[in-house]
């Protein structure tokens, strides 16, 4: 075995522990020229010693400057060597990668100074230890010494030159390790990653698209950094990696749209609106290979269209554009998955914000024109979300939403449970509140889309047998003021104003009195309309033989208020011709002896002392005498009249078997009431019983913590017995 001393000389060992850096400088220059000779000979095994002589007692020794000294060393006899083998290296390397961990500051410095001279003369061969040295440099690129980090830069730059020349660089084995990385916060490290990503992909053979869904989340985490410098630095990495994709879009699509799809919710808004422009320019280059992600992206995308921030707003209704184009990809358009996409869309439906409920109203409508049939396959979904849709306080939502509902009850098939799922959200006391609130709105936009007619007569099909009697009074009368008073009605009214004359108004008449019948305020209407008056006497005859509760008085007080609308001014105007309109002046007076002493009854009282009914009558006879004495004309006038009379007498609808449908009706509902009356005073009743129950028993206790008073204890006998004797009167 060759002796140290025959290697190193005393001198150069002395040195290299030098306290001064001139000193252990001259000693790494002695170690180069030594390793340099006997490299020249080949005589490896003296090589091996001085290494291993200069980690043993050196690279780990206590002393600082024993350590500093042996970098200087061991970097110095990696020059000597010119091109170190790989097994030198795995000699030299480990104790130098050690020192970047050490204490001391300036031995981490002279690690750094001493690995990127040995990297320097090793080129590709270093590329074995790439990993270890990546992970050194990532710790000491936040280290608290200055010089340490710049040692470390200076480092990091011939590395990467190394890598981005050697052709056994593994990026397979790398991208994991900076996937991981990426999630650090530290902004010094944080720096250094994007630094690493954006070498990686300026390498021309080196596809880094083929990566990039393990680097796009911990890059768009990088936006959100506190620090300018570094988002900047992000986005523009990002932005290289786009326009790499926009000309060669060979990239995992749905990977990449994942990622996006939960960065577009970030609360970050520069990595928000960073994810919702890459979902536009993936959806105008890629909407084909992203058809399976759409209810995803809608979702992204729509929430967004409400969000404070205008620039966000913008690109998000650009991104929803883009994704309703789908006319490029009419082939792929069709494997698009309803229900995913209206699941989503009829979340979104339910949201407070108004631009985005309408752009949900809006991918309906696109819904319905592309997938008509698994559209409807969803109905069941969809029509909740827009009948939530129909109590918004934006009006513009809840036409929107008309419309929408209007195009599904414009398939006949769909029509009568459009209608059944709204008259459902009309029940209960939200119900009832939205009905008093935007109902009226919502039947005349349904009127005005699919014309009343059609509308009130299935309506009334499907009250006619709802069995809650309640609230088919309470939608009658609601559907009886919308007939009186909204101008989309006007045709079904004139229809009923001439039902006598024409096969449509009798038709109408026929179909929505049954169901009216819960009402008889709006059946009162309805004939009125009609102008069926001698009908009206007979039902007004039989509301007398009828318990008149004060619901029944509270619509006749209602039918007060109509007839002095628009809808009723011919009837107001037929009073003037009593002798032709008999039976409504006996309506009219038999309206105003069921009402007590009200408004409604001055009212009416007031309209009725308005018309001189004899004085009327008499000159409408002189009139006719008249008009009869010679005069062709006159005679032709008077034929006329018998006609119309005769018209008006003729039996066009069976008013018998009406009427009977009426009474039954309204005994239907009074015996309703009865039973409800009965519910609640039984309701009393038990609470009156156990309401006594609690007092005998406290009563009880009284008396047993109070022995001695025995004659109270009788007295109070008497009471329970009598207490209790009441009770049992009023259960029987």
């Amino acid at each position: 075995m060759v002796a140290m001393e025959e290697l190193l000389p005393q001198a150069v060992l002395r040195q290299i522990g030098d306290k001064l850096y001139e000193k252990r400088k001259v000693a790494a220059l002695e170690v180069e020229q030594i390793v340099k000779r006997l490299a020249a000979v080949g005589d490896t095994a003296k090589i091996s010693a001085i290494l291993d002589k200069l980690i043993a007692e050196y690279a780990f020794s206590a002393q600082a400057n024993h350590r500093k000294g042996a970098l200087l060393c061991l970097a110095a006899a990696a020059v000597g060597l010119g091109e170190p083998s790989e097994a030198y290296l795995r000699q030299i390397v480990p104790p130098v990668l050690a020192s970047f961990t050490d204490q001391d500051s300036r031995v981490r410095y002279y690690a750094c100074e001493a690995l990127y001279n040995i990297a320097k003369v090793a080129r590709d061969n270093f590329i074995v230890f790439f990993s270890e040295v990546f992970d050194a440099m990532f710790r000491l690129c936040a280290d608290s010494e200055t010089n340490v980090q710049n040692a470390v830069q200076f480092l990091d730059n011939l590395v990467k030159d190394i890598v981005t020349a050697s052709p056994h660089f593994s990026v397979e084995g790398f991208i994991p390790r900076l996937r991981d990385y990426l999630r650090v916060t530290n902004p010094y490290k944080r720096q250094f990653l994007i630094s690493w990503v954006s070498v990686l992909d300026s390498v021309p053979d080196l596809d880094m698209l083929a990566y990039l869904p393990q680097l796009l989340d911990g890059l768009m985490n990088l936006l959100s950094d506190p620090n300018r410098e570094i988002r900047v630095a992000a986005h523009k990495c990002m932005m290289e990696f786009l326009v790499e994709i926009q000309a060669t879009p060979t990239v995992d699509w749905v990977a990449l749209a994942s990622i996006l799809v939960e960065k577009a919710s970030s609360q970050d808004e520069f990595t928000r609106i960073t994810a919702i422009k890459w979902i536009k320019e993936f959806v105008e280059q890629a909407s084909g290979a992203l058809v399976g992600l759409y209810a995803e992206l809608i979702g992204a995308v729509l929430p967004n269209i409400s969000h404070p921030n205008p620039d966000i707003q913008q690109v998000s209704k650009e991104a929803n554009a883009a994704l309703l184009n789908l006319q490029p990809y009419a082939e792929q358009a069709v494997k698009v998955e309803v229900g995913p996409v209206l699941a989503i869309i009829s979340r979104e439906l339910r949201s407070e914000q108004e631009p985005t409920r309408l752009e949900a109203l809006r991918w309906i409508h696109f819904l319905l024109v592309r997938n008509e049939d698994e559209v409807f396959g969803q109905l069941a979904v969809l029509l909740a979300a827009l009948l939530d849709a129909l109590a918004s306080d934006s009006e513009r939502v809840v036409l929107q939403a008309l419309s929408v509902l209007g195009a599904i009850a414009g398939h006949a098939q769909h029509f009568r449970r459009v209608l059944m799922s709204l008259l459902d959200r009309f029940r209960g006391d939200a119900g009832l509140v939205l009905l008093q609130r935007g109902g009226p709105l919502v039947i005349r936009r349904l009127c005005a889309a699919m014309g009343p007619e059609v509308v009130f007569r299935e309506f009334a099909s499907i009250l006619d047998g709802e069995e809650d009697l309640g609230f088919a009074s309470t939608m009658v009368q609601a559907l009886n003021l919308i007939l009186l008073t909204a101008g989309e009605v006007r045709e079904l009214r004139d229809t009923l104003r001439d039902a006598a004359g024409s096969s449509s108004g009798s038709t109408n008449f026929k179909a929505l009195y049954s169901c009216w019948s819960h009402s008889a305020g709006a059946l009162l209407s309805l004939c009125l309309l009609a102008q069926v008056y001698s009908h009206c006497c007979d039902i007004i005859q039989h509301l007398a033989t009828l318990p008149l509760g004060a619901e029944v008085l509270v619509q006749i007080d209602r039918l007060v208020q109509l007839l002095e609308t628009p809808a009723f001014a011919f009837l107001r105007l037929q009073l003037l011709q009593p002798s032709r309109h008999p039976d409504l002046l006996r309506a009219l007076y038999g309206l105003l002896m069921l009402l007590p002493q009200s408004s409604a009854f001055k009212t009416l009282s007031a309209r009725l002392q308005a018309v001189p009914a004899v004085t009327l009558m008499q000159l409408e006879a002189l009139q006719l005498q008249q008009q009869g004495t010679g005069s062709k004309g006159g005679k032709q006038q008077q034929q006329q009249q018998q006609q119309q009379q005769q018209l008006e007498q003729q039996q066009w609808a069976d008013f018998d078997d009406l009427l009977k449908n009426f009474v039954a009706r309204q005994q239907q509902h009074a015996a309703e009431e009865e039973r409800r009356r009965l519910l609640v005073e039984g309701l009393r009743v038990e609470e009156d019983i156990q309401k006594e129950q609690q007092h005998q028993a406290s009563m009880a206790a009284v008396e047993r913590s109070s022995p001695t008073t025995s004659g109270v204890v009788g007295g109070g006998g008497d009471d329970q017995v009598a207490a209790a004797a009441a009770v049992g009167s009023r259960e029987s």
